[in-house]
């Protein structure tokens, strides 16, 4: 598979970004924005770019955790799965294509000064012009990047010289009132401008062919975001300075306005045409990036087939460049120009609420493929800062975009239930998600159905040779263990059969084709696969070891348990139980869905183990939890303690009792051992205190958590946390 070439320089990305950001947020917006809040719709921009910083960072770190991904869509169905994934889809659908029916409504504005159009009848002139977007976009002219460069500066050039002559003339009279419907006329503007700056993401679909990604694709997006920040402050304090707010209300060309007031009749001639060229430029690059949205869509089976068809000698997706079109049409014959912005700053912001979910949503389930070069700054906090501030946003744009947004998970979820239903892939979230998670985002019905994807046994292409088939243990090896010979080894300890099957997992996103993986040799695998041969001989026990690249590291962990029909599964652990709100990690799923005996082995660096300690608890079957300790001490040649730890007001009559059952589960095992009692109302140090004088501390499945725990859970496993040896948790079914 070949990579994209990574020629894109850090000067090249910002002009790209800023050629995102740079049209009608600037040369159509800050008029209509300027009437809802006075003179203080320079601090507006100033506070939008603020609530839109997370989301540029959170992009940045999901772009370089899957460069070449393509996109916000891609991003949101690896994260919560294909019914999210086909909202998403349409929300940045509409989004982009309001922004770009917004641009044209503002060309047709500029244009109307040039040629003298009527203006009722600058809406069919922008349609004229769509028309012309339609054929180019099927036809497939490309934009050249040379061309858009050109364009970003000279629109930044005359920018910079309304600057330059409009601040000295600012009038600090214009400058009243500062607040024209107080607070929350500013907070409802922040919303209102929130879309001038989506294109500062855009640049993050082509993280691929960036020189050094992790570092210059964020630093790209806060230099781009600095840059355009400081225009639109800048320029939207010259209009309010320079304009009366009366005429400035209901201008949708303020740049050919202001550029006419300060330069006289063919400078304002001159700024409309660059506005014409810069408003234009952004529609047709907004039609083209709009209309892959659902093509891609339909190429997951989550949109009717039909519109992932390609024009046979074009080879653009040309049903969705004129599904597109004709919403645009749509929405620029049958919607004003204030309605329009609103909603398009509407879904762009839903969009990055979710972008900034999705980075929460992967740290937190630890997905191992999952390892971005660049990870974003102060997290959560400015994740859950985007997230609080973008509903807060939603809300001060009013009952209508609300509505619509309401329209769209409505439309999504009809569209999923009708076409995407039965696709295969699974989001991070549904897979990995604590159980309360699983009641709020899906039907506890359906838990079963979508814990794996049943009767879809591993690719054989995906594996270095046969699986052994009757292998009393399965050893899932995922690249963090401490010691991998010595989770194997513990492994052979546990094994009731004669072999062991030792499978080296590399979980990679959807996105990555499995067969780049295999054209070239990992010497991480070979140098374990030579180690687990020198084990097997050194132990005398048979280890067939293997390799396996997944999409799905816990569909292919179940696969594995399956299609060796092995009594064990073990695997290493970090001791962690669950890793954040409502999300855990891979082994908290495992848990709840493999259907073999599962033991976690929490590695302490003790090599060499001598005596094993195993607390009893009542109302277990402890003669199961003997029975395994007693095979592992007879594989290392170690002693056996049974440990009470009883509340300090029990009675010695039930001491006595207690140690005689005990000591009657040690007449049916091999090893010989000893029962002690320790009387403490604190289990978890007595336990960890004992653990001091041995080598191996064999714990249940802790008790039930209640739904506290479990939802915003401890994270750690206390009892292994506080142990001072090694730790093998067992979950056994019998």
């Amino acid at each position: 598979m070949k990579k994209l070439e990574r020629s894109l320089s850090l000067t090249s990305v910002i002009a790209i970004s800023i050629g995102g950001m740079l049209g009608s947020g600037i040369f159509v917006l800050p008029g209509l924005a300027a009437a809802k809040t006075g003179s203080s719709v320079w601090l507006a921009y100033l506070l939008a770019a603020v609530c839109i910083l997370p989301a540029a960072l959170s992009k940045s770190e999901l772009a370089t955790a899957m460069p070449s991904s393509g996109g916000t869509y891609v991003y949101i169905e690896r994260a919560f799965g294909p019914l999210l994934g086909t909202i998403a889809g349409i929300g940045l659908w509409l989004s982009l294509l309001f922004k770009s029916a917004f641009a044209l409504v503002g060309f047709g504005a500029y244009l109307s000064i040039l040629v003298h159009i009527a203006p009722g009848l600058t809406k069919y002139i922008a349609l004229i012009f769509l028309a012309i977007i339609l054929f180019l976009n099927i036809l497939g002219v490309k934009k050249v990047g040379k061309v858009q460069i050109v364009i970003v500066t000279i629109s930044l050039v005359t920018l910079a010289l309304i600057l330059i002559f409009g601040l000295p003339k600012t009038s600090p009279e214009l400058l009243e009132p500062f607040l024209l419907e107080g607070n929350m006329g500013l907070f409802s503007t922040v919303a209102f401008v929130y879309i001038s700056y989506a294109g500062v993401t855009k640049v993050a679909a082509i993280a691929g062919e960036i020189k050094n990604p992790s570092t210059n694709l964020p630093r790209a997006m806060i230099l781009s975001l600095l840059i355009m920040t400081s225009i639109y402050v800048f320029m939207a304090f010259v209009l309010v300075g320079n304009i009366p707010l009366d005429s400035l209300g209901s201008d949708i060309k303020p740049i050919y306005t202001i550029s006419h007031l300060l330069g006289g009749k063919y400078v304002g001639y001159a700024a409309a045409i660059i506005g014409i060229v810069t408003l234009i430029s952004m529609a047709n690059s907004g039609v083209l990036a709009s209309s892959r949205f659902p093509f891609a869509m339909a190429i997951d089976k989550l949109l009717p087939s039909f519109m992932a068809k390609i024009h046979s000698r074009y080879l653009t997706p040309v049903v969705t460049i004129v599904m597109t079109c004709f919403a645009m049409a749509l929405v620029i014959l049958f919607l004003d120009v204030e309605k329009i912005a609103k909603l398009a700053s509407a879904f762009m912001v839903m969009m990055f609420i979710l972008v900034n979910a999705c980075v929460i949503v992967l740290r937190e389930t630890a997905a191992q493929w999952y390892n971005p070069p660049y990870r974003s700054p102060f997290y959560p906090v400015l994740q859950l800062f985007g997230i609080g501030t973008g509903i807060a946003l939603l809300v001060f744009l009013g009952l209508g975009p609300m509505l619509a947004i309401i329209a769209i998970f409505v439309i999504g979820l009809l569209i999923y239930f009708k076409f995407g239903k039965n696709a295969t892939r699974t989001g991070i979230l549904r897979k990995y998600g604590h159980r309360p998670a699983l009641y709020l985002f899906y039907k506890r019905k359906k838990r079963e159905q979508f814990a794996y994807r049943k009767n879809q046994p591993i690719a054989e292409q995906n594996l270095d040779g046969q699986l052994v088939s009757d292998a009393g243990v399965v050893v899932p090896l995922l690249g963090n263990e401490k010691s991998a010979e010595m989770l194997v080894e513990i492994a052979a300890a546990i094994n009731k059969k004669e072999k062991i099957q030792a499978v080296n997992i590399t979980e990679v996103p959807n996105q990555t084709f499995l067969d780049a993986f295999e054209e070239e040799e990992n010497p991480q695998v070979t140098s374990l696969d030579r180690r687990i041969a020198s084990l097997a001989v050194s132990k005398n026990i048979e280890i067939d070891f293997e390799a396996v690249v997944t999409h799905e590291m816990s569909d292919t962990i179940h696969e594995l348990s399956n299609q060796t029909h092995c009594d064990w599964l073990v695997m290493g652990w970090n001791g962690r139980a669950h890793s954040g709100i409502l999300v855990s990690n891979p082994v908290g799923w495992l848990l709840t869905h493999i259907n073999s005996d599962f033991a976690l082995f929490k590695d302490n660096g003790v090599r060499y183990i001598s005596k094993v300690l195993l607390p009893l608890r009542p109302g277990r079957k402890e003669k199961n939890f003997v029975a395994v300790a007693d095979r592992i001490c007879k594989f290392y040649g170690a002693s056996l303690t049974l440990l009470h730890v009883v509340p300090e007001n029990t009675t010695e009559e039930a001491i006595t009792d207690m140690k005689k059952k005990s000591q009657k589960l040690l007449t049916k095992v091999e090893t010989k051992g000893m029962v002690f009692v320790q009387k403490s109302d604190d289990s978890i140090a007595a336990i960890s205190k004992a653990s001091a004088s041995f080598d191996l501390l064999i714990l249940g499945t802790p008790q039930k958590d209640n739904w506290i725990s479990v939802l915003f859970g401890t994270g750690k496993d206390k009892f292994t946390e506080k142990s001072a040896c090694s730790v093998l948790r067992l979950t056994m079914r019998d």
